[in-house]
């Protein structure tokens, strides 16, 4: 595929055709852009914004731009080159989001493969044509919201089911919007304000987070993989949510802490700092370059306190009761930081639920047996599915009869079982549930 890689579209339609192939577009991005930037730095920030949303949106919106793609295409999207497929669908999102027809059928017909030309110019005048209004479906079926919302049917079928229709159809819209940026201050390197003021003289916008305390909510950042506050490891972005999850943790400085699945190390440093690197930290992670992840992380942070390790969470390799806090954050569908993994929704089956949840069960009986008598262990998720959160505190009530549950986090959280569950229209953080144990005997 021969490409106008220089070009904003011409970069983002390299970058679809790569995420259509298999890979990761919080990944793919940042490193297309990085490299670009290093081979032909020609690309303003406004410029790398652009592409960066152009990629994002239309992953995001696939569903819904395939379906209007297909009233107006000749040939079956299925059966196109992915570079045509991926073509019109970035033509097809710039229409959807406003971009007048002239710049997003022409500049977008400039980008793609010069025998594809003709289709895709076709194709795009004849959607450009059709709205707005776009000729979605209306219905309050599950298929009509699927379209609308550009979800697989049974994820909007879980939302319902798991949040109730008002909250579901409110996180299947915010799905669809970018996430904000939130960042962790690192204590150990400085001060909440010195890194306001530091923001603030960049011409960032700073606001409190509502529900970390610490937590700063930023605005007009730009590259922020530039910002001198992050490379030396003043801040971390995290979101808020996640902040949170350590809060509960509550690592005090010269304990023992477990972080069982610890990659890519956000928790872990974040624990870390709050400790103000005083005690141990064991980060374990199964994937040797995901540990790999965690020992960058703590780097930057300059946290001499964690100790990142190649183990496996299910079969952990310490002696019983010799943590004084473990933290599960467990794999899961992740259906609560969809607006940050673009393409996961499409990659995620509804079949992944159950062997997940019985992975996090496995996972949790293993870190219980590390936690000492009067230690905590915090598990949690970044979904809202029943099996791997409700039944998940089921399973521990009925087999971890050795811990008790502690009081969740409260408003904006709310009660899910003996934990909480955050849901993003609540708080506009990614979607979360923590349950807190402690250990008695």
């Amino acid at each position: 595929m021969t490409t106008h890689a220089d070009n904003p579209r011409g970069l983002a339609l390299e970058a679809l055709v790569r995420i259509d192939g298999g890979a990761y577009s919080h990944i793919l991005v940042p490193e297309l852009l990085r490299q670009r930037q290093i081979d032909q730095p020609t690309l303003e920030a406004r410029d790398r914004a652009f592409v960066t949303d152009l990629v994002y949106g239309t992953v995001r919106m696939r569903r819904t731009l395939d379906y209007l793609l297909a009233r107006v295409a000749s040939r079956p999207l299925d059966r196109l080159d992915p570079d045509v497929r991926a073509g019109l669908r970035l033509g097809a999102f710039q229409l959807l989001s406003g971009v007048a027809p002239h710049a997003a059928v022409g500049e977008t017909v400039g980008v793609v493969s010069e025998r594809a030309r003709g289709f895709v110019n076709g194709v795009l005048r004849a959607l450009s044509r059709a709205g707005p209004p776009w000729p979605l479906p209306t219905g309050e079926d599950v298929d009509s919201i699927g379209i609308r919302t550009s979800h697989p049917d049974w994820i909007v079928r879980q939302f319902i089911d798991d949040l109730g229709r008002d909250d579901a159809l409110a996180t299947l819209a915010l799905d669809n919007e970018p996430a904000a940026v939130t960042l962790r201050v690192n204590p150990v390197r400085t001060t909440p304000d010195d890194v306001v003021a530091e923001l603030a003289a960049l011409g960032i916008e700073v606001e409190p987070g509502r529900l970390a305390p610490g937590a700063l909510v930023v605005r007009h950042t730009g590259d922020l993989g530039a910002l001198d506050a992050l490379r030396a490891g003043r801040v971390t972005p995290q979101d808020q949510a996640s902040q949170a999850i350590v809060a509960a943790l509550d690592p005090q400085a010269g304990e023992r802490i477990l972080d069982v699945a610890s990659a890519p190390g956000g928790k872990a440093s974040g624990a870390a700092e709050r400790m103000h690197n005083e005690g141990l930290l064991v980060a374990a992670d199964v994937h040797p370059a995901r540990v790999r992840t965690v020992m960058r992380s703590v780097t930057r942070c300059g946290l001499t306190a964690v100790a990142p390790v190649v183990a496996d969470g299910s079969r952990l390799p310490f002696a019983d009761e010799t943590f004084d806090r473990v933290l599960l954050d467990a794999p899961c569908t992740g259906l609560g930081v969809l607006r940050r993994r673009p393409d996961a929704r499409w990659r995620i089956e509804q079949a992944d639920v159950a062997a997940l949840a019985d992975l996090q069960r496995a996972l949790l009986v293993a870190a219980a047996r590390t936690v000492r008598p009067g230690g905590r262990l915090v598990y949690s998720v970044c979904t809202f599915t029943k099996m791997e959160t409700l039944a998940v505190d089921a399973f521990a009530a009925s087999e971890l009869a050795q811990f008790v549950a502690l009081p969740p986090p409260g408003t904006p959280w709310r009660p899910h079982g003996r934990g909480a569950l955050i849901v993003p229209s609540a708080a506009r953080t990614d979607g979360m549930f923590v349950l807190v144990l402690e250990r008695s005997h």
